[in-house]
């Protein structure tokens, strides 16, 4: 059995196991997981990650209530969700988008 070598997604890609390859992956798992002032330090962590998206939609499609994932706190994506009650795959919105390239799109 061998295992597969863990490699960055390419532009546009969609990654489904997509934990291993996050910014966050290797850190202390507790400095994403904090309240108040603390969040907008924890958020910098996602940017520039290369699976933001991924670690969004899975954090909205399973409706996770704690923490920082994809760069959102648990209010952010709360309102998100308020915003968008038609959207039942967050995977399936935020990749396509990521294929198209588009930023911003689910405002």
């Amino acid at each position: 059995m061998s295992i597969s070598p863990v490699t960055a997604p390419t532009e546009g890609q969609w990654v489904t196991e997509w934990a291993p390859l996050g910014k966050c992956a290797g850190s202390d798992p507790d400095a994403l997981f904090v309240q108040g002032k603390a969040q907008r330090a924890a958020k910098i962590v996602c940017k520039g990650c290369p699976v933001v998206a991924e670690c969004l939609a899975d954090a909205l499609d399973n409706r996770t209530e704690f923490g920082v994932w994809g760069g959102m706190t648990e209010r952010e994506r709360r309102a998100l969700l308020r915003r968008r009650p038609d959207v039942r795959s967050w995977t399936a919105l935020l990749s396509a988008a990521k294929a198209r390239g588009a930023e911003g799109a689910i405002a």
